[in-house]
Protein backbone atom coordinates (compact mmCIF):
# COMPACT_ATOMS: atom_id res chain seq x y z
CA UNK A 1 0.00 0.00 0.00
CA UNK A 2 1.43 3.31 -1.37
CA UNK A 3 2.55 5.67 2.04
CA UNK A 4 4.62 8.24 2.72
CA UNK A 5 7.69 9.32 4.45
CA UNK A 6 9.30 12.09 5.21
CA UNK A 7 12.71 13.13 5.78
CA UNK A 8 15.59 15.51 5.37
CA UNK A 9 16.62 16.95 1.44
CA UNK A 10 19.76 16.14 1.90
CA UNK A 11 20.18 16.40 -2.54
CA UNK A 12 17.84 17.64 -5.16
CA UNK A 13 16.34 15.83 -7.85
CA UNK A 14 13.61 13.79 -8.26
CA UNK A 15 14.51 9.73 -8.48
CA UNK A 16 11.93 6.83 -9.70
CA UNK A 17 13.14 3.35 -9.63
CA UNK A 18 13.18 -0.11 -7.62
CA UNK A 19 14.47 -0.19 -4.03
CA UNK A 20 17.78 -2.35 -3.61
CA UNK A 21 17.92 -2.62 0.46
CA UNK A 22 21.53 -2.46 1.54
CA UNK A 23 21.23 -4.74 4.88
CA UNK A 24 24.50 -5.24 7.18
CA UNK A 25 24.99 -9.08 7.60
CA UNK A 26 24.70 -10.43 11.12
CA UNK A 27 27.94 -10.54 12.45
CA UNK A 28 26.66 -12.01 15.79
CA UNK A 29 30.09 -14.56 16.43
CA UNK A 30 29.80 -17.02 19.62
CA UNK A 31 32.62 -17.55 21.91
CA UNK A 32 34.42 -20.37 21.06
CA UNK A 33 37.95 -22.05 22.99
CA UNK A 34 40.37 -22.30 19.70
CA UNK A 35 43.17 -25.24 19.58
CA UNK A 36 45.72 -22.99 18.10
CA UNK A 37 46.06 -19.44 18.63
CA UNK A 38 48.52 -19.67 16.36
CA UNK A 39 46.84 -20.51 12.99
CA UNK A 40 44.09 -18.03 14.19
CA UNK A 41 46.39 -15.25 14.48
CA UNK A 42 47.71 -16.12 11.03
CA UNK A 43 43.76 -16.36 9.80
CA UNK A 44 43.86 -12.84 11.40
CA UNK A 45 46.76 -11.68 9.31
CA UNK A 46 45.58 -12.99 5.86
CA UNK A 47 42.37 -11.43 6.50
CA UNK A 48 44.25 -8.27 7.89
CA UNK A 49 45.62 -7.90 4.59
CA UNK A 50 42.75 -8.65 1.87
CA UNK A 51 40.59 -6.04 3.61
CA UNK A 52 43.89 -3.86 3.11
CA UNK A 53 44.37 -4.46 -0.39
CA UNK A 54 40.17 -4.32 -0.91
CA UNK A 55 40.40 -0.45 0.85
CA UNK A 56 42.89 0.65 -1.48
CA UNK A 57 40.93 -0.11 -4.42
CA UNK A 58 38.35 1.41 -3.50
CA UNK A 59 40.45 4.68 -2.49
CA UNK A 60 41.67 4.58 -5.96
CA UNK A 61 38.11 4.59 -7.44
CA UNK A 62 37.13 7.23 -4.96
CA UNK A 63 39.91 9.55 -6.28
CA UNK A 64 38.96 8.83 -10.13
CA UNK A 65 35.36 9.34 -9.66
CA UNK A 66 34.89 11.87 -6.65
CA UNK A 67 38.11 13.54 -5.96
CA UNK A 68 41.39 13.32 -3.59
CA UNK A 69 38.87 14.62 -0.27
CA UNK A 70 36.48 12.28 -0.30
CA UNK A 71 39.11 9.57 -0.81
CA UNK A 72 40.71 10.70 2.77
CA UNK A 73 38.02 8.98 4.09
CA UNK A 74 39.45 5.71 3.20
CA UNK A 75 42.92 6.64 3.80
CA UNK A 76 41.66 7.39 7.41
CA UNK A 77 40.17 3.48 6.73
CA UNK A 78 43.38 2.39 5.94
CA UNK A 79 44.89 3.86 8.92
CA UNK A 80 42.52 2.12 11.33
CA UNK A 81 43.83 -1.29 9.88
CA UNK A 82 47.30 0.10 10.54
CA UNK A 83 46.86 1.28 14.09
CA UNK A 84 49.40 -0.58 16.04
CA UNK A 85 46.93 -0.44 19.68
CA UNK A 86 43.83 -1.81 17.53
CA UNK A 87 46.13 -4.90 15.66
CA UNK A 88 47.77 -5.56 19.11
CA UNK A 89 44.49 -5.77 20.88
CA UNK A 90 43.00 -8.30 18.54
CA UNK A 91 46.29 -10.35 18.25
CA UNK A 92 46.30 -10.43 22.21
CA UNK A 93 42.87 -11.35 22.99
CA UNK A 94 43.31 -14.39 20.77
CA UNK A 95 46.60 -15.15 22.28
CA UNK A 96 45.33 -14.79 25.91
CA UNK A 97 42.06 -16.08 25.65
CA UNK A 98 42.38 -18.88 23.28
CA UNK A 99 39.43 -17.14 21.47
CA UNK A 100 38.59 -17.42 17.60
CA UNK A 101 40.18 -14.11 15.44
CA UNK A 102 36.61 -13.46 14.49
CA UNK A 103 35.38 -13.33 18.17
CA UNK A 104 38.79 -11.58 19.18
CA UNK A 105 37.64 -8.88 16.68
CA UNK A 106 34.06 -7.98 17.20
CA UNK A 107 34.82 -7.79 21.14
CA UNK A 108 37.47 -5.10 20.32
CA UNK A 109 36.29 -3.31 17.37
CA UNK A 110 33.00 -3.44 19.74
CA UNK A 111 35.20 -1.62 22.67
CA UNK A 112 36.70 1.03 20.35
CA UNK A 113 33.10 1.70 18.80
CA UNK A 114 31.16 2.07 22.46
CA UNK A 115 34.46 3.84 23.56
CA UNK A 116 34.28 6.47 21.33
CA UNK A 117 30.19 6.98 20.41
CA UNK A 118 29.85 7.50 24.91
CA UNK A 119 32.50 10.79 24.47
CA UNK A 120 29.24 12.44 22.95
CA UNK A 121 31.20 14.41 20.11
CA UNK A 122 30.84 14.12 16.35
CA UNK A 123 34.52 13.88 15.50
CA UNK A 124 34.97 10.46 18.45
CA UNK A 125 31.22 9.25 16.89
CA UNK A 126 33.04 9.73 13.06
CA UNK A 127 35.89 7.52 14.57
CA UNK A 128 33.52 5.16 15.55
CA UNK A 129 32.21 5.11 12.45
CA UNK A 130 35.40 4.39 10.72
CA UNK A 131 36.03 1.19 13.17
CA UNK A 132 32.60 0.13 12.37
CA UNK A 133 33.11 0.29 8.59
CA UNK A 134 36.70 -1.69 8.55
CA UNK A 135 35.20 -4.51 11.05
CA UNK A 136 32.51 -4.90 8.58
CA UNK A 137 34.98 -5.85 5.92
CA UNK A 138 37.12 -7.81 8.47
CA UNK A 139 34.40 -10.08 9.59
CA UNK A 140 33.42 -10.14 6.07
CA UNK A 141 36.74 -11.87 5.29
CA UNK A 142 37.09 -14.11 8.33
CA UNK A 143 33.68 -15.45 8.31
CA UNK A 144 33.67 -16.02 4.41
CA UNK A 145 30.55 -13.92 4.13
CA UNK A 146 29.38 -11.37 1.30
CA UNK A 147 29.07 -8.06 1.66
CA UNK A 148 26.74 -6.48 -0.28
CA UNK A 149 28.02 -5.82 -4.10
CA UNK A 150 26.98 -2.06 -4.77
CA UNK A 151 29.35 -1.96 -7.73
CA UNK A 152 27.78 -5.28 -9.24
CA UNK A 153 24.32 -3.49 -9.67
CA UNK A 154 23.47 -3.34 -12.88
CA UNK A 155 19.75 -1.97 -13.41
CA UNK A 156 18.44 1.07 -12.01
CA UNK A 157 17.86 1.10 -8.45
CA UNK A 158 17.18 3.37 -5.36
CA UNK A 159 19.20 2.17 -2.29
CA UNK A 160 17.78 1.58 0.88
CA UNK A 161 19.53 1.17 4.21
CA UNK A 162 20.56 2.46 7.93
CA UNK A 163 23.08 4.81 6.44
CA UNK A 164 25.21 5.03 3.37
CA UNK A 165 28.81 4.87 4.57
CA UNK A 166 31.76 6.50 2.54
CA UNK A 167 32.64 2.79 1.28
CA UNK A 168 29.33 2.48 -0.19
CA UNK A 169 28.93 5.63 -2.33
CA UNK A 170 32.68 5.24 -3.47
CA UNK A 171 31.57 2.14 -5.57
CA UNK A 172 28.13 3.72 -7.12
CA UNK A 173 27.78 3.78 -10.18
CA UNK A 174 25.03 6.82 -11.13
CA UNK A 175 24.74 5.23 -14.42
CA UNK A 176 22.26 2.49 -12.11
CA UNK A 177 21.96 4.04 -8.60
CA UNK A 178 19.53 6.64 -8.91
CA UNK A 179 19.38 7.65 -5.67
CA UNK A 180 19.16 6.81 -1.83
CA UNK A 181 17.28 7.03 0.88
CA UNK A 182 18.56 6.25 4.44
CA UNK A 183 17.19 5.91 8.21
CA UNK A 184 19.60 7.90 9.76
CA UNK A 185 21.90 11.39 8.95
CA UNK A 186 21.76 14.90 8.19
CA UNK A 187 21.88 17.48 5.45
CA UNK A 188 26.20 17.94 6.48
CA UNK A 189 27.06 14.30 6.84
CA UNK A 190 29.01 12.23 4.73
CA UNK A 191 25.96 10.45 2.50
CA UNK A 192 24.62 13.80 2.32
CA UNK A 193 28.01 15.55 0.76
CA UNK A 194 28.85 12.20 -1.14
CA UNK A 195 25.47 12.76 -2.47
CA UNK A 196 25.88 15.85 -3.43
CA UNK A 197 29.14 15.18 -4.90
CA UNK A 198 28.06 12.41 -7.49
CA UNK A 199 24.62 14.81 -8.15
CA UNK A 200 22.31 12.16 -7.19
CA UNK A 201 18.71 12.95 -5.22
CA UNK A 202 19.03 11.88 -1.53
CA UNK A 203 16.74 12.40 0.88
CA UNK A 204 18.61 10.81 4.77
CA UNK A 205 17.11 11.03 8.46
CA UNK A 206 13.63 9.35 8.05
CA UNK A 207 14.18 6.89 11.02
CA UNK A 208 12.11 4.50 9.40
CA UNK A 209 12.54 3.93 5.72
CA UNK A 210 14.17 0.62 6.19
CA UNK A 211 11.32 -1.03 7.93
CA UNK A 212 8.62 0.40 5.48
CA UNK A 213 10.05 -0.72 2.02
CA UNK A 214 10.22 -4.45 0.63
CA UNK A 215 12.79 -5.34 -1.57
CA UNK A 216 12.19 -4.74 -5.50
CA UNK A 217 9.45 -2.40 -4.13
CA UNK A 218 8.67 0.89 -6.44
CA UNK A 219 10.58 3.89 -4.52
CA UNK A 220 10.08 7.79 -5.25
CA UNK A 221 12.97 9.53 -3.87
CA UNK A 222 11.78 13.61 -3.70
CA UNK A 223 15.27 15.74 -3.00
CA UNK A 224 13.30 18.71 -3.16
CA UNK A 225 10.94 18.04 -0.91
CA UNK A 226 12.24 15.47 1.42
CA UNK A 227 9.72 12.54 1.14
CA UNK A 228 10.05 9.12 -0.10
CA UNK A 229 6.92 7.68 -1.37
CA UNK A 230 6.96 3.88 -1.13
CA UNK A 231 4.51 1.97 -3.49
CA UNK A 232 3.43 4.62 -5.11
CA UNK A 233 0.12 4.70 -7.27
CA UNK A 234 0.13 4.70 -11.02
CA UNK A 235 -1.06 8.52 -10.49
CA UNK A 236 1.86 9.25 -7.52
CA UNK A 237 4.12 8.05 -10.16
CA UNK A 238 2.72 10.14 -13.50
CA UNK A 239 2.85 12.94 -11.61
CA UNK A 240 6.18 12.63 -9.84
CA UNK A 241 7.71 11.47 -13.39
CA UNK A 242 6.42 15.32 -14.84
CA UNK A 243 8.05 16.57 -11.88
CA UNK A 244 11.08 14.86 -12.78
CA UNK A 245 11.03 16.39 -16.03
CA UNK A 246 10.33 20.04 -14.66
CA UNK A 247 13.60 19.63 -12.37
CA UNK A 248 15.27 18.43 -15.68
CA UNK A 249 13.92 21.27 -17.81
CA UNK A 250 15.02 23.60 -14.85
CA UNK A 251 18.47 22.33 -15.00
CA UNK A 252 19.09 22.60 -18.53
CA UNK A 253 17.39 26.69 -18.12
CA UNK A 254 19.98 26.98 -15.48
CA UNK A 255 23.04 25.76 -17.59
CA UNK A 256 22.40 28.89 -20.02
CA UNK A 257 23.74 30.65 -17.66
CA UNK A 258 26.96 29.30 -17.56
CA UNK A 259 28.95 31.91 -18.89
CA UNK A 260 27.02 34.81 -17.91
CA UNK A 261 28.06 37.32 -15.16
CA UNK A 262 25.38 37.17 -11.89
CA UNK A 263 23.37 40.28 -11.54
CA UNK A 264 20.23 40.90 -9.89
CA UNK A 265 16.72 42.42 -11.08
CA UNK A 266 17.98 45.69 -10.46
CA UNK A 267 21.56 45.44 -12.01
CA UNK A 268 23.36 44.89 -8.39
CA UNK A 269 26.21 42.46 -9.34
CA UNK A 270 26.92 39.44 -7.09
CA UNK A 271 30.28 37.18 -7.08
CA UNK A 272 29.18 33.36 -6.79
CA UNK A 273 31.96 31.04 -6.12
CA UNK A 274 32.30 27.42 -5.16
CA UNK A 275 33.73 25.58 -2.63
CA UNK A 276 36.63 23.29 -3.04
CA UNK A 277 38.68 20.63 -1.31
CA UNK A 278 41.59 19.71 -3.69
CA UNK A 279 42.57 20.99 -7.15
CA UNK A 280 41.06 18.66 -9.15
CA UNK A 281 37.74 20.16 -7.71
CA UNK A 282 38.79 23.27 -9.97
CA UNK A 283 37.26 21.59 -13.00
CA UNK A 284 33.57 21.23 -11.30
CA UNK A 285 33.70 24.64 -10.30
CA UNK A 286 34.31 25.90 -13.48
CA UNK A 287 31.96 23.70 -15.25
CA UNK A 288 29.22 24.94 -13.16
CA UNK A 289 29.81 29.00 -13.86
CA UNK A 290 31.73 29.67 -10.76
CA UNK A 291 33.43 33.24 -10.72
CA UNK A 292 35.63 32.12 -7.89
CA UNK A 293 37.07 29.90 -5.33
CA UNK A 294 35.16 31.32 -2.25
CA UNK A 295 36.81 28.55 -0.22
CA UNK A 296 39.87 26.20 -0.90
CA UNK A 297 40.04 23.84 2.03
CA UNK A 298 43.52 23.03 2.27
CA UNK A 299 43.53 20.41 5.04
CA UNK A 300 42.89 17.32 2.73
CA UNK A 301 46.25 18.23 1.63
CA UNK A 302 47.67 16.50 5.26
CA UNK A 303 45.14 14.17 5.56
CA UNK A 304 45.44 10.58 4.58
CA UNK A 305 48.70 10.53 4.94
CA UNK A 306 51.81 9.44 7.44
CA UNK A 307 53.28 13.33 7.51
CA UNK A 308 53.12 16.55 6.65
CA UNK A 309 53.17 17.99 3.04
CA UNK A 310 55.76 19.38 2.28
CA UNK A 311 56.67 23.28 1.10
CA UNK A 312 57.32 22.13 -2.48
CA UNK A 313 54.15 19.96 -2.27
CA UNK A 314 51.81 22.52 -1.21
CA UNK A 315 53.03 25.67 -3.48
CA UNK A 316 52.61 23.37 -6.50
CA UNK A 317 48.48 22.69 -5.37
CA UNK A 318 48.20 26.24 -4.59
CA UNK A 319 49.87 26.83 -7.97
CA UNK A 320 47.57 25.01 -9.55
CA UNK A 321 44.36 26.35 -8.42
CA UNK A 322 45.73 29.71 -8.69
CA UNK A 323 46.42 29.34 -12.58
CA UNK A 324 43.21 26.91 -13.48
CA UNK A 325 41.36 30.61 -12.11
CA UNK A 326 43.55 32.81 -13.77
CA UNK A 327 41.94 36.45 -12.77
CA UNK A 328 39.47 35.38 -10.71
CA UNK A 329 39.56 35.38 -6.68
CA UNK A 330 40.62 32.31 -4.96
CA UNK A 331 40.44 32.70 -1.10
CA UNK A 332 42.32 29.94 0.52
CA UNK A 333 42.10 28.92 3.90
CA UNK A 334 44.81 27.78 6.15
CA UNK A 335 45.12 24.65 7.75
CA UNK A 336 41.67 23.87 9.59
CA UNK A 337 42.63 21.07 11.66
CA UNK A 338 41.15 19.59 14.93
CA UNK A 339 37.63 19.05 15.63
CA UNK A 340 35.80 16.51 13.03
CA UNK A 341 39.53 16.02 11.30
CA UNK A 342 42.64 14.76 12.85
CA UNK A 343 45.93 14.43 11.81
CA UNK A 344 47.21 10.83 13.43
CA UNK A 345 51.26 11.65 13.10
CA UNK A 346 50.86 14.93 15.31
CA UNK A 347 49.90 13.19 18.48
CA UNK A 348 47.71 15.52 19.27
CA UNK A 349 46.52 14.77 22.75
CA UNK A 350 42.44 13.69 22.57
CA UNK A 351 39.92 16.28 24.43
CA UNK A 352 36.57 15.95 25.58
CA UNK A 353 35.22 18.68 23.55
CA UNK A 354 37.19 19.19 20.42
CA UNK A 355 35.15 21.20 18.67
CA UNK A 356 36.04 23.74 20.55
CA UNK A 357 39.63 22.90 21.56
CA UNK A 358 42.64 23.02 20.28
CA UNK A 359 42.22 23.43 16.23
CA UNK A 360 42.57 25.65 13.37
CA UNK A 361 44.07 28.61 14.04
CA UNK A 362 44.87 27.80 17.57
CA UNK A 363 46.75 25.46 16.64
CA UNK A 364 48.84 27.12 13.70
CA UNK A 365 49.97 29.22 16.06
CA UNK A 366 51.69 26.94 18.88
CA UNK A 367 53.15 24.77 16.04
CA UNK A 368 54.71 27.39 13.89
CA UNK A 369 57.07 26.14 11.90
CA UNK A 370 54.13 23.68 9.90
CA UNK A 371 52.11 27.30 10.07
CA UNK A 372 55.07 28.71 8.27
CA UNK A 373 56.09 26.12 5.87
CA UNK A 374 52.28 26.83 4.62
CA UNK A 375 52.70 30.36 4.31
CA UNK A 376 55.55 30.16 2.34
CA UNK A 377 53.85 27.74 -0.01
CA UNK A 378 50.78 30.20 -0.44
CA UNK A 379 53.47 33.25 -0.74
CA UNK A 380 55.17 31.57 -3.57
CA UNK A 381 52.52 30.64 -5.61
CA UNK A 382 50.80 34.03 -4.94
CA UNK A 383 52.45 35.30 -8.44
CA UNK A 384 50.23 32.50 -10.84
CA UNK A 385 46.86 33.84 -9.89
CA UNK A 386 44.46 36.14 -7.43
CA UNK A 387 45.14 34.86 -4.06
CA UNK A 388 43.36 36.08 -0.77
CA UNK A 389 44.46 34.47 1.98
CA UNK A 390 41.79 33.47 5.31
CA UNK A 391 42.28 32.64 8.72
CA UNK A 392 39.46 29.87 10.35
CA UNK A 393 38.66 30.13 13.67
CA UNK A 394 39.45 33.42 14.67
CA UNK A 395 38.44 34.72 18.25
CA UNK A 396 40.56 37.74 19.26
CA UNK A 397 41.93 40.28 17.04
CA UNK A 398 45.47 39.10 19.12
CA UNK A 399 45.52 35.71 16.90
CA UNK A 400 44.56 37.50 13.65
CA UNK A 401 47.43 40.33 14.39
CA UNK A 402 49.74 37.28 15.53
CA UNK A 403 49.16 35.44 12.17
CA UNK A 404 48.79 38.54 10.11
CA UNK A 405 52.49 39.19 11.18
CA UNK A 406 53.53 35.87 10.47
CA UNK A 407 52.36 36.33 6.61
CA UNK A 408 54.58 39.62 6.58
CA UNK A 409 57.85 37.45 8.25
CA UNK A 410 57.65 35.23 5.70
CA UNK A 411 57.08 37.53 2.53
CA UNK A 412 59.84 39.50 3.42
CA UNK A 413 62.30 36.37 3.97
CA UNK A 414 61.07 35.15 0.54
CA UNK A 415 61.60 38.72 -0.80
CA UNK A 416 65.14 38.39 0.53
CA UNK A 417 65.87 35.29 -0.89
CA UNK A 418 64.99 36.54 -4.20
CA UNK A 419 61.80 34.69 -4.34
CA UNK A 420 58.70 37.11 -6.06
CA UNK A 421 55.52 37.56 -3.77
CA UNK A 422 52.26 39.46 -5.42
CA UNK A 423 52.77 42.82 -4.52
CA UNK A 424 48.85 42.98 -2.84
CA UNK A 425 47.06 39.62 -1.43
CA UNK A 426 44.31 40.52 0.59
CA UNK A 427 43.74 38.86 4.32
CA UNK A 428 41.04 38.29 5.61
CA UNK A 429 39.20 35.84 8.45
CA UNK A 430 36.44 33.40 8.32
CA UNK A 431 34.00 34.04 11.22
CA UNK A 432 32.55 31.32 12.64
CA UNK A 433 32.58 32.39 16.39
CA UNK A 434 29.93 34.64 17.80
CA UNK A 435 32.39 36.94 19.63
CA UNK A 436 34.11 37.17 16.18
CA UNK A 437 30.69 38.57 14.77
CA UNK A 438 30.02 40.67 17.66
CA UNK A 439 33.21 42.80 17.63
CA UNK A 440 32.75 42.27 13.40
CA UNK A 441 33.11 46.33 13.87
CA UNK A 442 36.81 45.99 15.29
CA UNK A 443 37.84 43.78 12.74
CA UNK A 444 36.74 45.12 10.19
CA UNK A 445 39.43 48.06 10.67
CA UNK A 446 42.43 45.52 10.37
CA UNK A 447 40.99 42.25 8.25
CA UNK A 448 40.50 43.10 4.32
CA UNK A 449 37.61 40.88 4.12
CA UNK A 450 35.44 38.32 6.03
CA UNK A 451 33.71 35.18 4.83
CA UNK A 452 31.09 34.36 6.92
CA UNK A 453 31.04 30.09 8.44
CA UNK A 454 28.06 29.56 9.07
CA UNK A 455 28.35 25.78 9.52
CA UNK A 456 30.01 26.89 12.93
CA UNK A 457 28.82 29.65 13.60
CA UNK A 458 25.13 28.36 13.44
CA UNK A 459 25.72 25.34 16.30
CA UNK A 460 28.29 27.40 18.41
CA UNK A 461 25.50 30.11 18.46
CA UNK A 462 22.41 27.49 19.19
CA UNK A 463 24.76 25.49 21.86
CA UNK A 464 23.89 22.82 19.54
CA UNK A 465 26.31 20.13 17.82
CA UNK A 466 24.55 19.88 14.24
CA UNK A 467 25.07 16.01 14.12
CA UNK A 468 23.89 15.08 16.78
CA UNK A 469 19.96 14.01 16.35
CA UNK A 470 18.89 14.52 19.63
CA UNK A 471 19.46 17.89 19.19
CA UNK A 472 19.63 19.16 15.17
CA UNK A 473 16.29 21.04 15.62
CA UNK A 474 18.35 23.55 16.96
CA UNK A 475 20.91 23.99 14.02
CA UNK A 476 18.66 26.73 12.23
CA UNK A 477 20.39 28.93 10.07
CA UNK A 478 16.90 31.28 9.33
CA UNK A 479 16.69 31.89 12.75
CA UNK A 480 16.53 35.62 13.69
CA UNK A 481 19.51 35.37 15.89
CA UNK A 482 21.50 33.97 13.09
CA UNK A 483 20.21 36.73 10.86
CA UNK A 484 21.58 39.84 12.98
CA UNK A 485 24.98 38.70 13.41
CA UNK A 486 25.31 37.82 9.88
CA UNK A 487 23.84 41.25 9.61
CA UNK A 488 26.54 42.39 11.77
CA UNK A 489 29.13 41.49 10.23
CA UNK A 490 28.27 42.85 6.64
CA UNK A 491 27.70 45.97 7.85
CA UNK A 492 30.77 45.98 9.65
CA UNK A 493 32.63 44.93 6.57
CA UNK A 494 30.58 47.73 4.67
CA UNK A 495 31.51 50.86 6.80
CA UNK A 496 35.36 50.12 6.57
CA UNK A 497 34.90 49.72 2.50
CA UNK A 498 35.42 45.82 2.94
CA UNK A 499 33.61 43.06 1.01
CA UNK A 500 31.98 40.25 3.48
CA UNK A 501 31.40 36.64 1.85
CA UNK A 502 29.93 33.35 3.12
CA UNK A 503 31.29 29.93 2.94
CA UNK A 504 28.78 27.69 4.39
CA UNK A 505 26.10 25.73 3.65
CA UNK A 506 23.49 28.70 3.96
CA UNK A 507 25.28 30.35 0.86
CA UNK A 508 23.55 28.00 -1.68
CA UNK A 509 20.42 27.31 0.77
CA UNK A 510 17.46 29.09 -1.49
CA UNK A 511 15.41 29.98 1.47
CA UNK A 512 18.37 31.53 2.68
CA UNK A 513 19.65 33.40 -0.69
CA UNK A 514 16.80 36.40 -0.48
CA UNK A 515 17.60 37.21 2.98
CA UNK A 516 21.03 37.55 2.30
CA UNK A 517 20.82 39.59 -0.72
CA UNK A 518 18.91 41.92 1.51
CA UNK A 519 21.60 42.07 4.14
CA UNK A 520 24.06 43.04 1.32
CA UNK A 521 26.20 39.81 1.14
CA UNK A 522 28.77 40.56 -1.70
CA UNK A 523 30.17 36.73 -2.03
CA UNK A 524 28.14 33.82 -1.98
CA UNK A 525 30.31 30.31 -2.14
CA UNK A 526 28.97 26.91 -2.09
CA UNK A 527 28.94 23.81 -3.75
CA UNK A 528 29.79 24.39 -7.10
CA UNK A 529 26.21 22.12 -8.04
CA UNK A 530 24.46 25.02 -6.87
CA UNK A 531 25.79 27.90 -8.34
CA UNK A 532 23.61 27.75 -11.51
CA UNK A 533 20.70 27.58 -9.49
CA UNK A 534 21.53 30.90 -7.46
CA UNK A 535 22.31 32.53 -10.45
CA UNK A 536 18.49 31.55 -11.54
CA UNK A 537 17.16 32.96 -8.53
CA UNK A 538 19.49 35.97 -8.59
CA UNK A 539 18.24 37.41 -11.63
CA UNK A 540 14.92 37.73 -10.21
CA UNK A 541 15.46 39.52 -7.41
CA UNK A 542 15.70 43.11 -6.53
CA UNK A 543 18.00 43.99 -3.71
CA UNK A 544 16.58 46.84 -2.60
CA UNK A 545 13.37 45.07 -2.62
CA UNK A 546 15.19 41.70 -0.84
CA UNK A 547 16.27 44.35 2.37
CA UNK A 548 12.48 44.91 3.33
CA UNK A 549 12.44 41.62 3.56
CA UNK A 550 15.56 40.70 5.62
CA UNK A 551 14.91 43.18 7.64
CA UNK A 552 11.37 41.95 9.04
CA UNK A 553 12.48 38.29 8.87
CA UNK A 554 15.09 39.81 12.00
CA UNK A 555 12.09 41.19 13.97
CA UNK A 556 10.53 38.05 13.78
CA UNK A 557 10.83 35.25 16.85
CA UNK A 558 11.51 31.76 15.12
CA UNK A 559 13.48 30.28 12.46
CA UNK A 560 10.46 28.65 11.15
CA UNK A 561 8.49 32.19 11.02
CA UNK A 562 11.24 33.46 8.84
CA UNK A 563 11.24 30.25 6.46
CA UNK A 564 7.59 30.57 5.99
CA UNK A 565 7.53 34.08 5.36
CA UNK A 566 10.16 33.68 2.71
CA UNK A 567 8.37 30.47 0.98
CA UNK A 568 5.22 32.74 1.01
CA UNK A 569 6.76 35.62 -0.41
CA UNK A 570 8.67 34.28 -3.34
CA UNK A 571 6.82 32.10 -5.96
CA UNK A 572 9.70 31.59 -7.64
CA UNK A 573 10.46 29.34 -4.66
CA UNK A 574 8.97 26.22 -6.00
CA UNK A 575 11.16 25.86 -9.19
CA UNK A 576 14.17 27.08 -7.02
CA UNK A 577 14.74 23.92 -4.69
Amino acid sequence: MTHTVEGIAASAGIAIARAFLLKIPDFHIEKERIDSPKQEIVRFEVALEEAKQELESVKRRAQEELGEDKAAIFAAHLLVLQDPEFIGSIQDKIREENVSAEFAVREIADMYIVMFEQLDNEYMKERAADIRDVTQRLLARLLGVKLADIQAISEEVIIVAEDVTPSDTAQMDTRYVKGFTTDIGGRTSHSAIMARSLEIPAVVGTKRITETVEPNAWVIVDGLDGKVIVDPTDEELEAYRKKQAQYEEQRATWAKLLNEKTVTADGTRIELAANIGTPEDVEGALKNGAEGIGLYRTEFLYMGRTQLPSEEEQYNAYKTVLEKMGKHPVVIRTLDIGGDKELPYLNMPKELNPFLGFRAIRLCLEMQDMFRIQLRALLRASVFGNLKIMFPMIATLEEFRQAKQMVEDEKAKLITEGISVAEKIEIGIMVEIPATALLADAFAKEVDFFSIGTNDLIQYTMAADRMNEKVSYLYQPYHPAILRLIDMVIQAAHKEGKWAGMCGEMAGDPVAIPLLLGLGLDEFSMSASSVLRARSMMKELSKEEMKVHARKAMTMGTGEDVARYVKESFRLFETMK
